[in-house]
C-alpha cells in the first residue's frame, strides 16, 4: 500500500462552524445505542444492525446473517481488548463489516476516541484517490491524525468527524 500523507484541506479553526452545519438528527439513535452498548460492554444484534444500516445501508443482507451470540462476543472482545489493532481487526470477522463500518462501531461505542473511516472524511484530509484496501496500519495512522486534530482544537472526535464530513459534502467535486 502507498504511504499516505494526511493534510487537512481547511484551517482547523473552521471545525466548529463546519460541524454546526452538519444535521445530527439521523445520529441521535445510534449515539444512544453507542452509550448503552459501551456501558453494557457489547452490542446486541438489533443495535449492531442499526449502526450498520446508519453507516452503510447496502450491507443489510450481509450483516443480518450474523448470529446474535457472535455479534455479542466479537463486540465484547473489540470493546474490552487493550490492543487497538485487535479492536479494529476483529470486527470484520462479522459478515458485512469492513473497516468503515468497524470504525463506526468503535466511534459510537468505545470509551476511547475513534474517527469514522469514510470517503468524505478522508477527502477532507487530503486522501484522493482512496486506497484500494484499508489496512490496520492505515487505520492507525488515520486515527492518530484525527486524535491529534481533536486534541489540537480541544474538540470531541464526534465534532471533528462531523466537520470533516461536512467540508467534503460542501467542497468535494461530484
Amino acid at each position: 500500500m502507498t504511504d499516505f500523507h494526511f493534510s487537512l484541506r481547511f484551517s482547523p479553526d473552521k471545525i466548529p462552524a463546519l460541524a454546526s452545519k452538519y444535521n445530527p438528527k439521523d445520529d441521535l439513535e445510534v449515539e444512544q445505542i453507542g452509550k448503552t452498548a459501551q456501558e453494557r460492554g457489547f452490542l446486541l444484534k438489533p443495535e449492531f444492525l442499526k449502526i450498520c444500516a446508519w453507516k452503510s445501508p447496502r450491507t443489510k443482507p450481509h450483516v443480518e446473517k450474523n448470529e446474535a451470540s457472535l455479534v455479542e462476543e466479537i463486540t465484547r472482545i473489540a470493546f474490552s481488548n487493550p490492543f487497538e489493532d485487535i479492536r479494529i481487526g476483529i470486527l470484520p470477522l462479522l459478515q458485512g463489516v469492513q473497516f468503515p463500518t468497524a470504525s463506526a462501531i468503535l466511534h459510537l461505542t468505545h470509551k476511547d476516541r475513534y474517527p469514522i473511516l469514510d470517503f468524505r472524511a478522508l477527502w477532507s484530509l487530503g486522501i484522493d484517490p482512496l486506497p484500494n484496501d484499508y489496512t490496520v496500519s492505515f487505520w492507525n495512522n488515520y486515527t492518530k491524525k484525527c486524535r491529534k486534530l481533536a486534541d489540537q482544537t480541544k474538540l470531541s472526535m464526534r465534532t471533528v468527524d462531523r466537520a470533516l464530513w461536512q467540508y467534503s459534502s460542501e467542497n468535494q467535486p461530484k
